[in-house]
C-alpha cells in the first residue's frame, strides 16, 4: 500500500473586522467577516511537523487588519483580491490563496428625521459574500465568486404545486394557490477578475428579486431556473449563478375545528424540516471555471 498527501489548505477563519472611514463630521462604516486559506508546498509540515513554509494563521489576521488600515476596504471583491494577491507574491512555497468574504449591513439611525452621522443600526438585509482565489500556477490568474445569503422573499399567491408522484407515504396535499417563500442563497462567477463590483451586486440582487417576483411558479425548480435566467440575461459580467433555496414552507391552518372557513388567509410558518431545492444555471459560452469554486 502507498499512502500519500492529498489536498489541503491552512488558514484563518473569521476575522471579524469592523472599519470606520472617519470623515470630519460623517463616519463610514464597513463589518466584515473574513476567512483565508492558503495551499501549496506544505507537504514538509504535515509529515515531519517542519514549519519552516507555514506563513501562522495569526499573521494572515494581521494582515487582513494591516491591510484594512493601509489600502482601506471598498468593494469586499476588491479587498478580497489585494489580500489574495499579497499573499502568494509574498511566500513562495503559496501557490494558491482564497479570501472569502461576508459583509453585514448597517444604515444610519434617524434623528429628527436626519441621519446621523456616526451612530447606524443592523440592517434586516441579507449578507453580502465574496470568495476571491489567486493561483501562481495559473499565472496568477483570479477567480472572483460574488454572492448574497439569507434574502428572505415571499410570494402570497401565483405559485402552485401538483401532478407528482404519489406512493403509500404521500399524505401532503396538492395546491393551486400556495405561499411561495425562500431565504435566497446565492453565488454568482464573472467573466473576469475586472468589475464594477458594487455596480453589479446591486443589479444582480435586483435581477434575483424581480425574476421571484414576476415568475408565476409551477415549483421552485422552475422559480430557481427563472431567476436564474433573468441574471445572465441581464448582467454580461457575470457566467455563472448558482441558487441554494430552501423551501419556507407555509401551511393553512385547518379552522374548521373553529367553526371558521379559512380562505389562504391563516398559515402556520414550518421552519424545519424544508425542502432544499438547489441548482446552476451557466452561460453556453461561459468560461471554464478553473479554481473558481
Amino acid at each position: 500500500m502507498t499512502i500519500q498527501l492529498g489536498a489541503n489548505q491552512y488558514g484563518k477563519a473569521e476575522t471579524r473586522l469592523v472599519h470606520v472611514t472617519r470623515g470630519a463630521e460623517v463616519h463610514e462604516i464597513v463589518d466584515l467577516n473574513v476567512s483565508t486559506a492558503l495551499s501549496g508546498d506544505l507537504t514538509d509540515t504535515h509529515l515531519t511537523g517542519d514549519n519552516a513554509k507555514v506563513l501562522p494563521t495569526d499573521t494572515q489576521k494581521n494582515t487582513v487588519f494591516a491591510f484594512a488600515k493601509e489600502h482601506g476596504v471598498g468593494e469586499i471583491e476588491d479587498f478580497g483580491l489585494k489580500l489574495a494577491r499579497h499573499f502568494v507574491a509574498t511566500q513562495e512555497p503559496i501557490h494558491r490563496a482564497r479570501v472569502t468574504i461576508e459583509q453585514y449591513g448597517w444604515e444610519r439611525i434617524d434623528v429628527d428625521s436626519s441621519p446621523a452621522p456616526h451612530s447606524f443600526q443592523r440592517t434586516g438585509r441579507e449578507t453580502r459574500t465574496a470568495m476571491v482565489t489567486v493561483d501562481t500556477a495559473d499565472g496568477e490568474r483570479a477567480w472572483v465568486v460574488s454572492g448574497l445569503r439569507d434574502l428572505v422573499v415571499l410570494n402570497t399567491t401565483d405559485s402552485e404545486f401538483w401532478g407528482y408522484p404519489k406512493d403509500r407515504y404521500t399524505t401532503l396535499p396538492e395546491t393551486h394557490d400556495r405561499i411561495l417563500a425562500t431565504a435566497v442563497n446565492a453565488q454568482w462567477r464573472h467573466v473576469d477578475a475586472e468589475s464594477d463590483w458594487g455596480k453589479s451586486y446591486d443589479s444582480v440582487r435586483k435581477q434575483l428579486t424581480e425574476a421571484f417576483a414576476t415568475t408565476y411558479s409551477l415549483s421552485l425548480q422552475q422559480t430557481l431556473y427563472a431567476m436564474g435566467e433573468r441574471v445572465l440575461q441581464h448582467c454580461p459580467e457575470i457566467a455563472e449563478v448558482r441558487l441554494s433555496l430552501p423551501n419556507k414552507h407555509h401551511f393553512v391552518v385547518d379552522m374548521a375545528p373553529f367553526g371558521l372557513s379559512n380562505d389562504n388567509e391563516v398559515f402556520f410558518a414550518a421552519d424545519r424540516p424544508y425542502g432544499l431545492i438547489e441548482g446552476t444555471v451557466v452561460q453556453d459560452s461561459a468560461p471554464e471555471p478553473g479554481m473558481a469554486w
